[in-house]
């Protein structure tokens, strides 16, 4: 989709941010759908699609090119093609949930947390009959056979998702604190709880909602494997449009005047308005620091202030970190002017954040690709530099003892200034006169461990 995306519209804010917009609308209709598929009428599928569109974790989620976006959207359609199902048992929809769940899959696995809790669930309940279809099983083959792609690649290259996870675990979902996940959820629904509370409560209550019950069920389970989990709490995002729908069905059979009809979803956007800034930055990142710091003292709410370290800082880390990469990328062409050789030079970034602001904001400045060994970068990185490499810009948050030992000649360029950035502080330092062979460190150091650089 990137590709697409950068081949059509090229490097720029549009091209990352037109997917996310436009599947963000079809988000609205989702959702709209799924109340239908309630036995939800106009007025229930108007009023989950509006409190749908004001939750901050909407208007958050579709702004950013990342795999949050699609996989919410993906939670959702899955959920959408169960209810279908479970009205019509058209075994159509099962074929057409096999390639939801292997596209899904491609995405991000954590949505087979969804499918192991619906199954289970499932074959507990009324819809245990899913399992006697072979239309089920053929869903099954088709996701495997649009999942296998990634499934041979992961083994090809000794399942490297396991060396992710570790590293996930380490470094962030240590940090998460199980009553943190739960005061974190009523940030992501925001105004919408007054959808989600009595549409989980509908649901599990309602004679009506019994057939969807088991569905419910198994979101909730879905909501108690991500606590046990230390799971991050943006993970619960592809529930809540179903629970938003239910929420929109239980008002439709409770209000009769048409006036509290108009006044319940102005009701909704008017309360937004205030909490605005924690869905989108609609001001100036100063002005953003005094909005986020006036509503901690008020409210003493600092849950989006909170960083997946587990600190507090001035600004929700998704803002913080659309700072500072322009820094970076104009410090290190500046200490590229400086090489004197280009074809011997290598540009090494310590993360993917970095490695990304040199990849695509330094091609106005003509740098050449960095090396880095975070993500996805590690494949992609030379095995056998084509030059002998006598020069390197070490973008870093601070020089090693490993850079000296490599070059007698290193000096700093520049550091990122912008204090409200995520990277305030990342230096980048050009690096000359090796001690020794530097392409012969690489090919030593290369095949051994995951990062050369360190021991």
């Amino acid at each position: 989709m990137a590709w697409i995306m950068i081949n059509t519209l090229g490097y720029s804010l549009l091209s990352a941010r037109l997917l996310p917009m436009l599947l963000s609308g079809v988000m609205v209709f989702i959702v709209a759908l799924i109340s239908r598929e309630l036995k939800g009428k106009t007025y229930a599928q108007v009023l989950s699609s509006i409190a749908f569109i004001v939750s901050p974790f909407n208007l958050r989620t579709y702004f950013l090119f990342m795999p949050v976006f699609l996989d919410c959207f993906f939670w959702s359609l899955i959920i959408l093609l169960i209810l279908k199902w479970i009205n019509t048992k058209d075994d159509r929809y099962l074929l057409m949930l096999g390639l939801a769940a292997g596209l899904g899959m491609l995405n991000k696995y954590l949505i087979a947390v969804e499918f192991f809790a619906i199954l289970a669930v499932f074959l507990f309940s009324a819809q245990r009959e899913i399992f006697t279809t072979k239309y089920f099983w053929f869903a099954i083959l088709i996701a495997l056979l649009f999942f296998s792609p990634n499934l041979i690649w992961q083994l090809k290259n000794n399942l490297p998702v396991l060396t992710h996870m570790q590293a996930l675990h380490d470094s962030q979902l240590v940090h998460v604190s199980r009553i943190s996940f739960f005061t974190d959820q009523m940030f992501i629904v925001c105004m919408a709880v007054f959808l989600v509370i009595p549409g989980l409560i509908y649901t599990l209550t309602s004679k009506s909602m019994k057939p969807y019950r088991p569905l419910l069920i198994a979101s909730l389970l879905v909501l108690l494997i991500l606590v046990l989990l230390r799971g991050k709490s943006y993970y619960t995002l592809g529930l809540y449009p179903f629970w938003i729908a239910a929420g929109g069905v239980f008002w439709e059979s409770r209000i009769k005047r048409l006036a509290i009809k108009i006044a319940l979803p102005l009701f909704i956007v008017l309360l937004t308005l205030p909490v605005l800034p924690y869905g989108l930055p609609v001001f100036k990142p100063a002005r953003l620091v005094e909005y986020f710091a006036g509503a901690r003292k008020s409210t003493g709410f600092d849950a989006a202030l909170r960083w997946e370290t587990g600190r507090i800082h001035t600004l929700p880390q998704d803002y913080a970190d659309m700072l500072g990469w322009d820094e970076i990328a104009g410090i290190t062409a500046k200490a590229y002017e400086q090489v004197s050789d280009k074809t011997a030079c290598m540009i090494y970034a310590e993360n993917y954040g970095e490695a990304g602001a040199v990849m695509v904001l330094g091609k106005k400045y003509g740098l050449p690709e960095p090396v880095c060994f975070s993500e996805s970068f590690w494949y992609w990185f030379p095995r056998n530099p084509s030059h002998e490499i006598t020069e390197m810009i070490y973008i870093n948050d601070e020089l090693g003892d490993d850079i000296n030992s490599l070059f007698a000649d290193c000096k700093k360029v520049g550091q990122v200034q912008d204090t409200l950035a995520r990277e305030y502080g990342t230096e980048v330092w050009l690096c000359k006169n090796p001690r020794s062979s530097f392409n012969e460190f690489w090919k030593q150091r290369t095949p051994l461990v995951t990062n050369p650089f360190h021991h």
